[in-house]
């Protein structure tokens, strides 16, 4: 009984000497009376562990067909390049999927180490449903006047310039080998940044969806993101409340959000 109170105090030492362990606060959405219609904000703080996180960049291409989308995705790109940065040397494992531009990648060491991960089968994927959208994209999302190209023209080349890949980076548009590339390395965080919140950071192989029914746990970087949205569409908002619509609906049905600056912090209070 002495021994085995000594080792309760020995761990509660070690415990403490190491400090509490860091995490994040997370932003979700709860239908308090369920079927009501009514939703509310909550806040959650989740454990994070920066060395058993991955973190995914969608589609943040050189181009696109939309002239505007184009614009505000070189703006973020400027944004989201320091916050990789600093995940990257805290250990968060940096995935590109700068989807349909992998062949630009084929001879690039970080696309080479992801191939050389073995394929796994990923679970039965949850029943989960898919509710309709908050807004109208049907006619592509872009708010451009007179746009030049034609909608869903393939504009795109590879990833933006702006964002780093480091050695130590993997590359890859397809879900499975994602899920793969987590399990090799016991992982079960991923966080999401980049564009479109309503199109591919939900509907690609790799996205949120697919992810949440394999059953890892997915967060979104809410202000690293953007939505294809027209104004000129149902609900006629503002491609920002529009952008937001989308955000609080992932918030809703799929997974929690987390802001960039909170990342940060918790990154920078971490070795």
């Amino acid at each position: 009984m002495r021994r085995s109170f000594g080792l309760v105090c020995a761990l509660a030492l070690v415990s403490a000497a190491q400090g509490p362990q860091p995490s994040l606060k997370l932003r979700t959405r709860v239908e308090l009376y369920k079927g009501s219609g009514a939703w509310r904000e909550a806040a959650v703080e989740e454990p994070f562990v920066p060395s058993s996180a991955a973190l995914i960049l969608c589609d943040m291409w050189d181009h696109h067909w939309c002239r505007s989308a184009e614009a505000r995705v070189e703006v973020l790109a400027r944004r989201i390049a320091p916050v990789i940065e600093l995940a990257r040397l805290r250990g968060v494992l940096i995935v590109h999927a700068p989807s349909e531009t992998i062949d630009h990648y084929k001879d690039a060491p970080q696309r080479l180490a992801m191939l050389s991960i073995p394929l796994v089968q990923p679970p039965t994927p949850l029943p989960l449903t898919n509710p309709p959208l908050p807004i109208d994209d049907s006619d592509g999302g872009c708010d451009t006047p007179n746009n030049p190209l034609p909608v869903n023209y393939r504009a795109w080349t590879q990833e933006n310039a702006a964002i780093r890949i480091a050695p130590s980076d993997l590359i890859s548009d397809n879900g499975r080998e994602v899920y793969s590339a987590l399990q090799a390395r016991g992982m079960r965080t991923l966080l999401f940044a980049g564009v479109h919140a309503n199109m591919c950071i939900l509907n690609r192989t790799f996205a949120i969806r697919q992810m949440t029914k394999w059953g890892i746990h997915c967060i979104l970087i809410r202000d690293l993101t953007d939505a294809m949205y027209n104004p000129a569409r149902r609900p006629f908002l503002s491609h920002e409340q529009g952008t937001q619509l989308v955000i609080e609906h992932i918030e809703r049905y799929w997974a929690p959000t987390v802001a960039s600056g909170e990342l940060v912090r918790v990154l920078k209070t971490t070795d």
